[in-house]
């Protein structure tokens, strides 16, 4: 058996920006490493740190064990691997491509039929993260590839496994990432809103992050809000106070899209018109989990 460890033969298939920071990262920590990309021209560099471009992505699955797929998405994964399955059996396959969880449930059941180990991961960092502080990989699957690959994947960031059930690390992932997005887009609706007072996307920033970094002190408090389920708790801000119609006013006053504000809007509105105003904004998580 391949010690897993500084030996570890490993396979990356897939030379975005994000597959060439996870095989930067492999080949600087002297694991020989093999990389395949289907356009040439993006392995140079790593080629400079010792690692192997394979001309085919047959001859790059033969010459690892530990095979890290970090394509497109779910349909690139069965394009580049279907033509080479029998390749691919008996090894272990990590697939860092973002994918649902129901497409990772899929793609490992294909694994599991011609006899591959499959791993799945949710990479929480941006390739320029990748090997230095916060960056997180999530990973469900197969608890012995995770445990007999553990040190190479700590190369990468902090390694989190959740299950055997291969969907909830693309679950989890999918799930972070929709709090960041919705975040991002309220900071830029933000900045849209004082744009038209000469005030910079910059400027707002500026007040913007120390403040939105204060409010995830809040989250906890949300959480086991939801969790015990009593939206009366004292102390929470009530679904009547948080109602955003001025919010929504004001912005369509500076001449900008509602369309942000107009979704949060809607799940406390419809919580109000249920007759819960006077509970906490908590609440709106039944909007979301009980959709119209």
């Amino acid at each position: 058996m391949t010690n897993p460890n500084n030996t570890a033969t490993v396979t990356v298939l897939g030379l975005g920006e994000m597959g060439r920071a996870l095989a930067t990262a492999l080949a600087r920590a002297g694991h020989p490493t093999t990389v395949w990309n289907r356009s040439p021209g993006k392995a140079d560099a790593l080629v400079g740190l010792g690692a192997t471009e394979a001309a085919t992505a047959s001859d790059a699955v033969t010459a690892s064990d530990l095979v890290i797929a970090c394509l497109l998405d779910a349909a690139s994964v069965h394009q580049v691997l279907d033509p080479v399955v029998d390749r691919l059996a008996g090894r272990t396959l990590v697939n860092v491509t973002t994918t649902t969880p129901e497409q990772a449930g899929e793609i490992a059941a294909w694994a599991d039929a011609h006899g591959v180990t499959y791993l799945d991961g949710g990479i929480m960092a941006v390739p320029s993260m990748i090997g230095g502080p916060g960056s997180s990989i999530l990973y469900s699957g197969s608890s012995d590839a995770f445990d007999r690959y553990r040190p190479l994947l700590d190369l990468w960031g902090e390694s989190t496994y959740f299950g055997a059930d291969p969907g909830l690390a693309s679950l989890y992932d999918l799930a972070l990432l929709a709090g960041m997005y919705v975040m991002f887009a309220g900071f830029l609706h933000g900045a849209a809103m004082v744009a038209g007072a000469g005030v910079s996307a910059t400027e707002f920033a500026e007040r913007a992050a120390p403040w939105l970094a204060a409010m995830t002190g809040g989250l906890a408090g949300y959480a086991a809000v939801v969790d015990g389920g009593d939206y009366t708790v004292p102390g929470q801000q009530s679904l009547e106070f948080s109602d955003l119609g001025d919010m929504v006013a004001a912005s369509a006053a500076q001449g900008i899209s509602t369309e942000v504000v107009d979704m949060v809007q809607r799940l406390i509105r419809r919580q109000i018109d249920a007759g819960h105003g006077k509970e906490g904004f908590a609440r709106i998580f039944e909007s979301i989990k009980q959709p119209a």
